[in-house]
């Protein structure tokens, strides 16, 4: 909530505010410094040369060129001033290169590399016992760190809430699942976890190949009876027991938030697949190929290089739903055999919506996808409904038997209306 966010915030306001001040009083210390040793710089050699004048050891035009020339010292000394302080900015940013290149994941190593492992079509999801708490550092009162080289200390602490509760639930292979829950519910965390952006502080993730699911109904938390249980698994395999790089390319995600480069469309719709020799290439046949089944062929035919054009880089130049439609067609290039889709049409307008629901029906054409959803239109292609509440799961079931239970939390949800409900 908003108060875990302020009391993180603070504190580095805090020492932010601390720093700049040190660092805008030594830079007026240095400016004033540099600026004093060049006037007692020109004074003393027009007075060496005044004497020097008097004496008859110079003639005027002798004086006015050592004066002249001190002048010139001016901006060249102002100029190293200027420059010190474009040095110490690089080194910071060399020293926070350096860090980011020293920064190890944290989360597991897979104990495999057989990719093999892997069902071969669509894959079941299981979540058993699954809880989480994202891992903030914990600085005690009077607990010192370094920051920037300075001793600071830390007057504050701040416990790390659990976002997720002991989720369990299974998906069947090709099956959609619509996961609702108000802001803050774990929602898009549990998509995290099984994308393995984080790994799971108990239980486990599993993705299995089987032909039957048992549908026993198992209790929640606030006695709600719910359809879940252990599937009876012919093939199954934990994530944390499957190499990154292979869950990414079996598992597709696509956000509200798309992060398009300054590159070509060629290599936006790739991400530079093509110049990694350890990976396949993918042909310009396929992309046009994909952009044309998820409506992107019009505006591929308006572009004035083809797959060669320069896009700017966040997108700009182009709308909210061309941006989508990228990243849904970066997604359906990959192939995955489970697709994720987080919010990924809560910000457009009706009309863009009706052009990427299409869309979302052709990636989810043969796959497993989990969707979270806020409006009515995606979560009736769900084929199971999700609820959470609090990071706990209040109800879980086929979305046309929950959808006919008066008793049930989506029924109400239906009969309230989901963008009020759960906005």
């Amino acid at each position: 909530g908003s108060g875990y966010v302020m009391a993180r915030l603070y504190p580095l306001l805090n020492t932010h505010a601390r720093l700049r001040t040190r660092t805008y009083t030594l830079s007026t210390v240095v400016g004033a410094a540099s600026t004093l040793l060049f006037v007692l710089a020109l004074a003393a050699s027009m007075g060496l040369a005044a004497l020097s004048y008097q004496s008859g050891a110079m003639t005027i035009g002798a004086v006015f060129t050592i004066v002249y020339y001190v002048g010139l010292l001016e901006s060249p000394v102002d100029s190293v001033r200027r420059y010190l302080s474009y040095i110490q900015r690089a080194l910071a940013s060399v020293n926070r290169t350096r860090e980011f290149f020293d920064l190890r994941p944290e989360v597991g190593t897979a104990t495999t590399t057989d990719a093999g492992a892997l069902p071969a079509g669509a894959p079941g999801v299981a979540f058993d016992g699954v809880s989480f708490a994202y891992k903030d550092r914990r600085i005690t009162n009077g607990e010192k760190e370094v920051v920037n080289s300075e001793l600071v200390t830390q007057h504050w602490s701040l416990d790390t809430p659990t976002v997720l509760h002991d989720i369990s639930f299974a998906v069947a292979p090709g099956r959609v699942l619509g996961v609702l829950g108000r802001t803050g519910s774990g929602k898009t965390t549990l998509t995290r976890l099984l994308f393995r952006l984080y790994d799971v502080g108990a239980g486990e993730i599993r993705l299995e190949g089987h032909e039957t699911l048992d549908h026993r109904p198992q209790a929640t938390d606030d006695n709600v009876q719910s359809v879940g249980g252990r599937p009876s698994a012919v093939n199954s395999v934990g994530i944390r027991d499957i190499p990154l790089t292979d869950l990414r390319r079996y598992v597709g995600m696509v956000t509200q938030d798309v992060q398009l480069f300054a590159a070509t469309v060629r290599d936006n719709l790739t991400l530079f697949n093509n110049y990694d020799p350890s990976q396949p290439p993918i042909d310009d046949g396929h992309i046009l190929d994909a952009l044309e089944t998820l409506g992107l062929g019009d505006w591929y035919r308006g572009l004035p290089d083809g797959l060669d054009t320069v896009l700017e880089s966040g997108g700009k130049g182009l709308s909210a739903g061309e941006a989508q439609l990228l990243a849904f067609t970066r997604v359906f290039l990959r192939d995955p055999r489970l697709v994720v889709l987080d919010e990924a049409s809560s910000r457009l307008d009706p009309g863009t919506e009706q052009l990427l629901e299409r869309a979302i029906d052709r990636l989810l054409r043969g796959r497993t996808g989990i969707i979270i959803a806020h409006r009515l239109r995606t979560v009736q292609r769900a084929d199971d409904i999700l609820i959470l509440e609090d990071g706990r799961v209040v109800e879980f079931g086929p979305r046309a038997a929950l959808a006919a239970d008066p008793a049930s939390r989506f029924y109400r949800l239906l009969q309230t209306g989901l963008e009020e409900v759960l906005a």
